[in-house]
């Protein structure tokens, strides 16, 4: 039978802790693309802890919702980079960041359209061959909807992972930002999308904005998203949860604390 795994993102500030140490984790996530230049002092740091722990490699700059395609320069580092570390899991997003020469280095949404679905398919599809195997797709937070929208977030994740069979990377925290913002119930959410599609949880906190949610990882995760996960792994089952930190980074004792904290409510989840 699975189990539950927990991990962590992998933060330059405890290189150290997970060179030198014998940090209590299944996994430590990376982010792909600080890893795609073959060779050099970050390359060599993944290699030394991948003989410690499993790598998650999740991207950000993969623009799978563009509509001009996937980058083959791009899809050639990350591929060569799998070959070299041979991931867990290899994951991106619900978005798109690119068009032509123009990159926002930020995740925007896309409309939820049978137009922006065929498009995000065939990429996955392309990326998904390129790879030679399933990758994971992200629920971003999001900020604004599309009046061109034919369909709900999850009845569009739904029919993603339906026609591609890619596995998904379910960020309870990031639905429930985008419950927020938008007024949609995360229950919904959780009920529309295909449970057994996902492999990955991602926990983070959140920053109060001008009347919206952002999704700033800069915070421990708070009682909400802690309960929303109870809920969550109740009806996903076994699955890999890492907590996100990516700014105000505390030490990484505080990390494994509030990862224990994942730990205890799957452990009572699978008692009950």
């Amino acid at each position: 039978m699975q189990a539950h795994r927990f991990g962590l993102g992998l933060r330059r500030e405890h290189y150290r802790d997970f060179l030198e140490g014998d940090v209590d984790v299944d996994f430590v996530e990376v982010i792909s693309e600080n890893f795609m230049v073959a060779g050099g002092q970050p390359r060599d740091i993944l290699r030394r802890v991948r003989e410690r722990h499993p790598v998650v490699l999740h991207g950000v700059s993969m623009s799978l919702g563009s509509a001009d395609g996937l980058r083959p320069d791009y899809l050639a580092r990350l591929c060569a980079l799998v070959e070299e570390i041979d991931p867990m899991f290899v994951s991106d997003h619900l978005s798109w960041s690119r068009i032509g020469n123009f990159n926002s280095h930020d995740l925007l949404p896309l409309p939820y359209t049978q137009e922006a679905l065929n498009i995000i398919c065939n990429n996955i599809d392309q990326a998904q061959e390129a790879l030679g195997r399933t990758m994971l797709v992200e629920n971003p937070s999001s900020y604004l909807t599309y009046s061109e929208s034919t369909m709900t977030e999850w009845e569009f994740i739904s029919a993603m992972a339906k026609r591609t069979g890619c596995g998904l990377l379910l960020d309870v925290n990031n639905v429930f930002v985008s419950a927020s913002n938008h007024g949609f119930d995360p229950l919904d959410f959780l009920r529309g999308i295909p449970m057994n599609r996902v492999c990955q949880i991602h926990l983070a906190g959140h920053s109060q904005g001008d009347g919206l949610l952002i999704d700033t990882h800069d915070s421990a995760v708070n009682d909400a998203v802690w309960s929303l996960y109870a809920q969550t792994i109740s009806r996903c089952g076994p699955v890999a949860t890492m907590i996100e930190r990516d700014g105000d980074i505390p030490p990484l004792a505080e990390l494994l604390a509030e990862l224990n904290l994942a730990r205890n409510l799957a452990a009572h989840k699978e008692a009950a």
